[in-house]
């Protein structure tokens, strides 16, 4: 898979490369449309969808309107008047859709091998090919019925057949974006990305203007020239479209050594305060980013606080509001928060409260605020009565995901990390958990899955903060198994006892096993849920926690100062299975008191 690498500006180009917004790539896009082909099981259809939902296009399926027009199904056609005569149809079918203005077209799978179809896609779109390997497109077709060429005979060397006929006429398509097992909003952004890079190419190709001539399959620069291996660098770019206030999550590698020239792109002309703290300083991802920031000309300082869960209270809040006044921040410079979940929670905070706000750049280096605290805005600080009980919601203006900056954690850290991507299979995408009980070596070890994993934990988030930005609704479900978590993590005094990725991890298992004894969630998901966390090396009991916790009332007395307590009636994220998290109000507490006695 080739996601692209984020363009250098160019001098004296009026139209940076940057954010993949919506209204920059229509405005490239012009009267085009984006036409999907490949394969039958490629995802077409299922891509398509979201895709043309993600840039507020119109979506046609040309097999559903060729259906709606013969009043019959494919397989019908088929059966009736033969290949030869669907093709016809196709053709021309196809050649209408594309003349009748911007959309997204998913075409059938051997609409594109037709030349004079491949001639028109060129003259009024761009192509991409949704590239998938025979096992997933088997895998996919097994569940169909509905597909002629496969009906009869085996369906794996019918698959086999068609693939080696039509490979190398799917690749004269203007992109190429693999399609495979993830979340399909991950694919979606890759195709976005790919079709941007490929109109900036001609627009850069023909500066004249002579970007409105038909894209040509044979003399466009395609975006992704040759099959990149597996273990290939390659980025993500995640938006998130708060009302008002979007912003762009960047994901990959080489982001932090980057991060004058994005500076530069989002506020030309801003000093800058990074804030940070002592491991990452000696990790060396500061000097990474004053060095960057040095080559851009951008004035900067930094403020370095001690590392922990404890600095982030009222002392560590002083020290970084007075170190930023003291700096001469002003409202139209910059915070940049480089460093994990603490100091993302503290910086931000800061950056809100100072001169009533000044806007902040997240540079996470966890995996666990990679994927989780960078983004959505919450920001703030822990009170001695429990955890992030003072803070506001402070939006970032980017937020830059370097994932090489994880290479030099400790594996402790990036497993605690871990627990924040498997929460979201757990609380709403079945299939990621699915991929990740498969794939979380590599996300641990540092291999591709780590990218595609941090992609699609952002993915799941910022879609749940577009919809509830100040958590009045379903984004209490992002703390699935903090509310278990957080009451432990006080309990073992903010300390290197218990960290909060593995807080969560307990508190999912105990949110699972809550709700099977309440009669909501099958057992065996359960284990399931237990078992992969236990497999990946994460704690799932409160026995796991080393050293003294308080009693079964004492803990009690820690849930009940949760951010969730409305009036006093205990508010938890229950589940009723895998994938199925829900909000469950005034629960009471004395079942909660007797599960915690029994769990002890």
């Amino acid at each position: 898979m080739h996601t692209q690498k984020f363009p250098e500006p160019r001098t004296g180009e009026t139209e940076t490369a940057g954010p993949l917004s919506s209204a920059e790539v229509l405005k490239r896009l012009g009267r085009r449309s984006i036409v999907l082909v490949g394969m039958p099981g490629a995802g077409k259809s299922s891509v398509g969808r979201r895709l043309a939902k993600r840039l507020g296009l119109t979506f046609v399926d040309a097999d559903e309107e060729i259906e709606r027009a013969a009043c019959m199904s494919i397989p019908e056609i088929f059966a009736r008047h033969g290949e030869a005569e669907f093709r016809e149809g196709e053709k021309r079918v196809v050649a209408r859709l594309l003349q009748s203005g911007p959309c997204v077209l998913a075409t059938g799978g051997g609409a594109f091998m037709n030349a004079e179809t491949r001639a028109a896609v060129a003259r009024h779109g761009v192509s991409v090919w949704l590239r998938a390997d025979l096992n997933t497109l088997l895998r996919r077709v097994k569940k169909r019925t509905d597909r002629p060429l496969l009906a009869q005979g085996d369906p794996a060397q019918k698959l086999a057949a068609l693939h080696a006929q039509r490979a190398d006429t799917y690749a004269l398509a203007d992109v190429t974006v693999d399609s495979r097992d993830v979340v399909h909003e991950l694919v979606v952004e890759e195709v976005i990305g790919a079709v941007h890079a490929h109109l900036l190419a001609r627009l850069v190709a023909h500066p004249e203007g002579i970007a409105m001539a038909p894209l040509s399959s044979a003399t466009a620069i395609s975006a992704e020239a040759e099959s990149l291996p597996l273990g290939e660098i390659t980025r993500s770019t995640v938006r998130v479209d708060v009302a008002g206030k979007p912003y762009d999550i960047y994901i990959g590698p080489g982001l932090l050594a980057e991060a004058g020239t994005h500076v530069t792109a989002l506020r030309k002309g801003a000093r800058v305060a990074i804030v940070t703290d002592e491991n990452v300083v000696a990790a060396g991802h500061l000097a990474t980013v004053a060095a960057s920031l040095d080559a851009a000309g951008i004035a900067h300082t930094a403020i370095v606080v001690p590392p922990g869960e404890k600095t982030k209270g009222w002392p560590g809040l002083e020290q970084v509001v007075e170190g930023l006044i003291a700096a001469r921040i002003e409202r139209r410079d910059l915070v940049l928060a480089l460093g994990g979940g603490v100091v993302g929670d503290l910086a931000g905070f800061a950056a809100s409260v100072l001169r009533r706000g000044v806007d902040v750049v997240q540079a996470p280096t966890t995996l666990l605020s990679q994927v989780d605290s960078s983004v959505g805005g919450k920001t703030g600080i822990n009170s001695p009565q429990g955890k992030n009980l003072i803070g506001a919601f402070h939006q970032p203006v980017l937020v830059l995901a370097d994932t090489a900056a994880l290479n030099t954690l400790p594996v402790r850290e990036v497993k605690a990390g871990y627990a924040e991507v498997v929460k979201y299979g757990l609380l709403g995408d079945r299939d990621l958990f699915d991929t990740l009980e498969r794939d979380w070596p590599g996300v641990i070890g540092g291999g591709p899955e780590r990218i595609t994993a941090v992609a699609a934990s952002c993915m799941a988030k910022a879609a749940i903060v577009a919809r509830d930005e100040k958590e009045t609704g379903d984004r209490a479900l992002l703390n699935l198994g903090h509310t278990f978590g957080h009451a432990l993590e006080a309990g073992a005094g903010y300390s290197q006892r218990l960290l909060h990725g593995e807080g969560v991890a307990i508190g999912m298992a105990l949110a699972f096993a809550f709700s099977a004894k309440l009669g909501l969630c099958p057992g065996q998901d359960v284990t399931r849920v237990v078992r992969h966390l236990e497999a990946v090396g994460l704690p799932t009991k409160i026995s796991d926690v080393p050293g003294e916790l308080p009693d079964t009332d004492g803990l009690m007395d820690l849930i009940a100062q949760d951010k969730k307590v409305s009036r006093g009636a205990l508010t938890f994220i229950l589940v009723r299975g895998i994938g199925e998290a829900f909000i469950a109000k005034d629960v009471n507490p004395q079942e909660v008191r007797a599960f915690l006695a029994e769990m002890r």
